[in-house]
């Protein structure tokens, strides 16, 4: 009987402790308990809309790799759902108004750079951001929904129309992870860089929170 644990499981428990903490931190809990305005909120979508715009880029540069293609489907793209809330949310010229936020810059480089070159770390940020967004992103924008009024339009970005059963397409992704066939160092490298896409969310919301504090006093 063989004892190899599963890359999927091994990198869900090498990464849960910085899962955690970046969703423990401060802006996001204070959200979620009610705390938040509508305008951090907002905050909250204009920064996710730059992530999501270098990450489906990426995407796009990455879709005929071997490796990283089979990950890669439109049902998964959020940046016009994105678009659309922010429209909702902002205005028709919402494109205008915003601007990414220090941390944000360096996640873009980051997937800009990994989504041109390196197979592995592109698939590290995919699985990072859209495995949370159908877990525990779907509780997020059902809160959002009730603490700010929204039905659809301001929480499209949280709504999987094309995905029945998330359960079931994160079971059908973990079980690619564990197909790919990296050797023991690239497997390493890529659970580094999981955590360093963690980082970069604990970073975002600690911004986040520095701004709003800013806003607050000023």
């Amino acid at each position: 009987m063989s004892n190899v644990i599963p890359f999927s499981t091994l990198l869900r428990q090498r990464s849960s402790g910085a899962h955690s903490a970046s969703e423990g931190e401060g802006f996001m809990s204070g959200l979620l308990k009610g705390e938040g305005t509508r305008d951090d909120y907002v905050s909250l979508v204009t920064q996710h809309y730059f992530i999501y715009r270098a990450l489906e880029a990426a995407a796009d540069r990455m879709s005929t790799d071997p490796v990283a293609a089979p990950f890669i489907t439109d049902r998964l793209t959020r940046l016009p759902a994105l678009e659309a809330d922010l429209e909702f949310l902002i205005g028709p010229d919402w494109a205008d108004s915003i601007r990414p936020l220090p941390t944000t810059e360096r996640y873009v480089a980051r997937i800009e750079e990994v989504g041109s070159t390196w197979p592995g770390g592109f698939i590290a940020h995919h699985y990072t951001r859209y495995l949370g967004d159908l877990s525990g992103g779907l509780f997020i924008g059902r809160v959002m929904q009730r603490r700010f009024g929204f039905e659809t339009n301001g929480v499209g970005f949280y709504v999987f129309d094309d995905i029945a059963d998330p359960r079931a397409f994160k079971d059908v992704y973990r079980e690619q992870l564990d197909a790919v066939p990296w050797d023991d160092d690239e497997r390493e490298r890529v659970v580094d860089e999981v955590l360093r896409a963690y980082q970069f969310n604990t970073e975002l919301f600690q911004d986040l929170e520095r701004a709003r504090t800013e806003a607050s006093v000023a």
